[in-house]
This record gives structure tokens, sequence and C-alpha cells, in this order.
């Protein structure tokens, strides 16, 4: 029986630095499938960046309209994740922005995110970004998107083991 994939979450913003918040949560599950949530921002979160706009493509008028209150991302994301470790690749912003997603709605996370670079050895870190090129290249994944880029790096990981196996 094949190890199940560790589970991944990435999360666009509104921006780098002071003021940003997130604004799409999405996740690799470690059966494969993905889940994904745009956030409505609340008031008081102001900051707007138009160059982190130019990458994931997400406008402030879209999170309003089509974006998921913060209580119901928190809820989803605990259901899906609870008990579990989870990855990212950019563990300092990430944990960041979730903490700011649970500080709006009065909770703490039910599960445990966790820094991509403890799964990997110093030859597999080495090889991570050109494998991630690739997996993306091969996936098409134009798209920079919280679940898109989730499911990547769950990819190059299953990939970069598998060299390190042969």
């Amino acid at each position: 029986m094949a190890e199940a994939l560790p589970v991944f979450l990435d999360i666009e913003a509104s921006g780098f630095g002071a003021g940003s918040y997130p604004i799409e949560v999405g996740c690799a599950l470690s059966d494969g499938r993905t889940l994904c949530g745009l956030v409505r921002p609340p008031e008081c979160w102001c900051h707007w960046d138009a160059a982190a706009e130019s990458i994931h493509h997400i406008t402030r008028d879209l999170l309003l309209q089509r974006g998921q209150p913060v209580s119901d991302v928190v809820g989803w994301l605990d259901e899906a994740l609870h008990g579990q470790d989870v990855f990212s690749d950019a563990w300092g912003n990430d944990y960041a922005w979730l903490a700011k997603l649970y500080d709006e709605a009065e909770r703490v996370p039910h599960f445990h995110l966790r820094s991509l670079r403890e799964l990997l050895s110093d030859d597999e870190a080495g090889r991570w970004h050109a494998v991630k090129q690739t997996v993306a290249d091969e996936l098409h994944a134009a798209r920079h998107r919280a679940s898109n880029d989730a499911r990547v790096l769950q990819l190059t990981y299953a990939r970069v083991r598998a060299q390190a196996g042969t």
C-alpha cells in the first residue's frame, strides 16, 4: 500500500508585509482532493497591493461578491484538516496569514501548520525548485491560485521523494 501524501496548504494574500491578509486558502489533501475558498475580507482589512493582484488575478470586488465569511473558511479548514500536520513552502507568510484569519474568527486552528523543509533531506531540498517547475509545467498550472499551488507542492514532494528512492 502506497504511503499517503502529506497535506499541503497555500494562501494567496492581498499583498506582503504589515496589513496584508489572506484572500484565498487552498489545500491538497492526502487522498489528492483539493479544497479552495475565497475569503471575504472584513471591513477592517483594507490593505491591497496591485502587484499581488497581478500575480493571483483575484480582485477585491471578486472577494466582496463571492468570498466566504472568515468564520466559514475557518470552519471548513478545521473540518478538513482536524488533527493533521499540514505543510507549507512559505511557512512564515502562511503562518501569519492563517493567524490573521483565525484571530478574526476568534478561534485557533485544529491542525498544525509546519514547514515543508521538515519533510526534506538536504539533497531533496536542493532539487526542489527544479522539480517543482517541471511539475507545474506538466500540470499547465499557470493559474497562480491556492489549490493549484497546494497540489503542485504535493506532487513535487511525491516526485522528489520518488527520485530519492531510485
